[in-house]
């Protein structure tokens, strides 16, 4: 029998958890997002330069991805002590580490002042980048999953899960304006610095609001336990070691989950840049705002997504988005290929509304996989090792099939089948819709009942 519900935090301490959480979380993805964005737009020529823009995009990408090789050791650093010393001094450390590599991008010498130093130091920067987001999304997701009650816990987790498209809203919409005002030879000469300068900035308002949120109760009530136990002579093991031992199905259900997921989503929101522009020949603006609006699109409907999972189950929902990006890896790129700014941005936005029903009740259904003195570690290096065999890829891949065929059609084929690996994953998943995170999932020999619809605000 599933362990008792906990009473849920109180409505107006919920609404400002998720507003730290909101808040901090799009910042975090602002500093990692603008880095892809000039990867595709400036950063092949000012660090990368190569006769061929192709190669020297590759080449951006390939940093890029190096930044999702540091996320899962992020995780497992960041787990570990989430798992031990709490939720939200590591969502702190993690939001100071990201916002202090993202300005100092705004401050690097490009490659014809400092030669082979400016890519050294590039990606130094970007590995700093994806440890400390390796740590963010587990700590975000959780403190905000363990605040709330069962019953709408989809919805409320699913807002830093909105902090994604946030993140990217803000980043593309920076990008672009000054896209708008610049000539091409001013961004290219300094106009870049200015989003990543930008990021002081924020990191300092998402820090003021961030230390106000106060302690996950659940995590507190196992970090009791676990104090008392450990008093009495009991003897623990690290979180890391307890996920792999005890909990390796759930992590591999949580990198199926997410792997169709994240392609899908660095595809339509970064490698849809360099196709636009590069293979297209359409100008950078045209790429940048269909990203905008449908960002937009994606920030508003991922919670409804949430919501829906409280009715119906995480999974149902998750397999409409992966079922539906499968088909619509094949009607996507014919959409763009129009050369049409309308129909790219219809191309686009749609990609996004079936992603954001695979992202949105994902931090809930990852959560509910982990026990709680594991569950940071295990959902840490559940999401982060999937941003490795998926988002980091994702890009590289495209370009490279790209460059090699110069058709969209294995890129279509490549998208499918990253969604199909998805469905096929969730659909032998066990549902986790009402299960009470201070339980035990070892404890729970069914599954539990369906949670009754309700008004999720």
């Amino acid at each position: 029998m599933a362990a008792a519900t906990h009473a849920p935090t109180p409505p107006g301490s919920i609404k400002r958890i998720v507003a730290a959480s909101l808040i901090g979380t799009t910042i975090e993805w602002y500093d990692f997002f603008l880095y892809g964005s000039a990867a595709a737009l400036v950063f092949n020529t000012l660090f990368f330069p190569s006769a061929d823009p192709l190669v020297g995009t590759l080449i951006a990408f390939i940093t890029y991805a190096i930044g999702f090789a540091a996320r899962p050791l992020g995780g497992i650093v960041f787990g570990h002590f989430g798992d031990k010393l709490g939720r939200k001094k590591l969502l702190v450390l993690s939001l100071l580490m990201m916002g202090g590599a993202t300005f100092a991008m705004g401050l690097l010498p490009t490659y014809d002042a400092i030669g082979v130093w400016a890519p050294i130091l590039l990606t130094l920067l970007r590995l700093v980048q994806g440890f400390a987001l390796g740590g963010e999304w587990g700590g975000a997701v959780l403190i905000v999953s363990e605040h709330g009650g069962d019953k709408h816990r989809g919805f409320w987790a699913s807002w830093p899960q909105a902090g994604a498209p946030g993140g990217n809203l803000l980043a593309t919409g920076v990008l672009s304006l000054l896209a708008a005002v610049q000539s091409d030879a001013a961004f290219q000469s300094w106009g870049w610095r200015i989003p990543f300068l930008l990021s002081g900035l924020l990191v300092m308002i998402g820090l003021w609001i961030r230390v106000s949120v106060s302690e996950s109760p659940v995590f507190l009530a196992a970090q009791a336990k676990a104090e008392a136990a450990a008093a009495a002579g009991a003897k623990e093991e690290a979180p890391v070691v307890e996920v792999f031992r005890r909990s390796g199905r759930e992590v591999l259900s949580a990198i199926g989950t997410r792997f169709g997921e994240n392609i899908s989503y660095y595809i339509l929101t970064s490698f849809i840049l360099v196709y636009v522009t590069t293979h297209l020949g359409l100008p950078k603006g045209t790429a940048l705002n269909a990203v905008l609006i449908g960002s937009a699109v994606h920030f508003v409907t991922i919670p409804l997504w949430g919501a829906l999972s409280d009715r119906i189950g995480r999974r149902p929902v998750t397999l409409i988005g992966s079922a539906g990006m499968a088909v619509w890896a094949f009607v996507f790129f014919g959409l763009v290929d129009t050369k049409s700014f309308a129909v790219i941005t219809l191309a686009v936005t749609a990609g996004l509304l079936l992603h954001g029903a695979m992202y949105g009740p994902q931090a809930a259904f990852i959560s509910e996989m982990f026990d709680t003195k594991v569950r940071y570690s295990g959902a840490s290096m559940g999401s982060q090792l999937a941003s490795i065999l998926a988002g980091a890829l994702a890009p590289i891949i495209a370009v490279e099939l790209l460059k090699d065929y110069g058709s969209s059609t294995p890129i279509s084929v490549y998208l499918c089948a990253a969604a199909v690996i998805t469905t096929i994953t969730v659909a032998v998943t066990r549902e986790t819709l009402g299960r009470d995170l201070a339980g035990s999932r070892k404890q729970e020999t069914a599954p539990a009942p369906a949670v009754p619809a309700g008004d999720p605000a």
